[in-house]
């Protein structure tokens, strides 16, 4: 029994961002131990690879101060059953995916009961909450960087770490190919595409969704050519047809079910929520404007936090505005078009951006899998 569980992993990634992280993660940790098992809760990516999710991930997709509080009773139950089956029934070693809320207090706990962890993905104390320092030290034997200045600040506060790059960098092409991508999604090769990226919680469907099909629509207007997708995750299909039935923009824009990695390949510029997906359009080489509107009340909380000028991450990694970033009052449906548009008038910005991403990709690009798995090892060995 005792050799079962140490081959047996416990992860929680509690959204789609950090869900195709964990995916590719659990690449990396087969490779090193075939007969591993893993559980916790996951989504599609990890499910294909024969994880084992013992709540929906969807229960854990919430953001912003008042969003979680509203669902708080629910997702502490959550974290009180995991930690206590996770102490009952064993594991070799606890993996947080992102998701530090949720994951940090729960790590904490299994490690002061005996239990090895480790958190995949630095919290961005660089950004923001600098106070998650101390909780980050108490909670894990070591942490997963994916951005390569990372260890050398934990390593100042004695937190072990090693730069694993980012797993994205090797999946994303060097080089993505628009016409194969396009001819996927059935648009014309020549035809100016715009993708929309909203989000991928509901939260961020309530707040930005109907700026950005304003926007569309604007766009619209002053480009009638314009095609415009939107990668929707099964699971908010349906409230996104509904809100784009509410804007008049249904027979306008093109759903794909999933899929993002196609829509940014395909597009010429993308109108996108920040978060971990901005970094994907940059790896993809496509010009972006950032947008983000959340509870006013959750936005003025988080903002007294803020250690940088920026929320995305192309420019958090450039350390300018590379990108246009349009946050809360500022993200208006005519800003958020007109910033849009100016990309399309702008070829020679955009050849210069495409530069400038191209070498920040090379800077990410890592064999993640098997450094992800030399430091698992190590923890497991320590």
């Amino acid at each position: 029994m005792a050799q079962e569980t140490q081959r047996r992993f416990a992860l929680v990634a509690g959204e789609a961002s950090g869900d195709l992280l964990a995916g590719l993660l659990l690449d990396g940790l087969k490779t090193r131990w075939p007969e591993m098992g893993a559980v916790g809760i996951g989504g599609p990516q990890m499910q294909k690879r024969g994880f084992e999710s013992w709540w929906p991930q969807e229960k854990l997709a919430v953001r912003g101060y008042v969003e979680v509080l509203r669902h708080y009773a629910e997702i502490a139950g959550i974290r009180r059953q995991l930690k206590a089956r996770l102490l009952r029934e064993g594991a070799g070693l606890f993996i947080g995916v992102d998701a530090p809320d949720f994951n940090l207090d729960l790590e904490a706990a299994l490690r002061k009961r005996g239990m090895k962890t480790a958190h995949f993905v630095c919290p961005s104390i660089w950004a923001w909450r600098p106070e998650r320092v101390e909780k980050l030290r108490a909670a894990v034997d070591h942490v997963l960087c994916i951005f390569p200045f990372e260890p050398a600040l934990l390593a100042k506060q004695g937190i072990a770490a090693s730069y694993v790059g980012h797993p994205l960098a090797n999946v994303i092409p060097m080089a993505p190919d628009r016409i194969a991508a396009r001819a996927a999604l059935g648009l014309d090769a020549e035809a100016p595409v715009v993708a929309l990226l909203p989000g991928s919680r509901r939260s961020e469907l309530r707040y930005l969704a109907d700026r950005f099909f304003a926007a569309a629509a604007l766009m619209q207007q002053a480009r009638p050519e314009l095609r415009f997708i939107l990668p929707a995750l099964p699971s908010l299909r349906g409230d996104v047809e509904q809100l784009l039935a509410a804007s008049g923009m249904k027979d306008r824009v093109q759903l794909i079910d999933g899929r993002s990695h196609v829509a940014l390949a395909a597009c010429d510029v993308t109108l996108i929520a920040s978060g971990t997906a901005t970094l994907e359009a940059a790896l993809f080489k496509r010009p972006m404007v950032i947008a983000y509107n959340m509870n006013p009340m959750s936005w003025a909380l988080m903002r007294r936090k803020q250690l940088q000028p920026w929320v995305g991450l192309p420019n958090i990694l450039s350390g300018e505005f590379a990108v246009p970033e349009l946050i809360q009052e500022a993200a208006t449906p005519r800003a958020l078009a007109e910033a849009t548009l100016a990309w399309l008038a702008s070829p020679d910005k955009v050849h210069a951006l495409q530069q400038r991403f191209c070498a920040l990709h090379a800077e990410l690009q890592r064999d993640t899998p098997t450094l992800c798995a030399d430091a698992i090892q190590k923890v497991l060995e320590g």
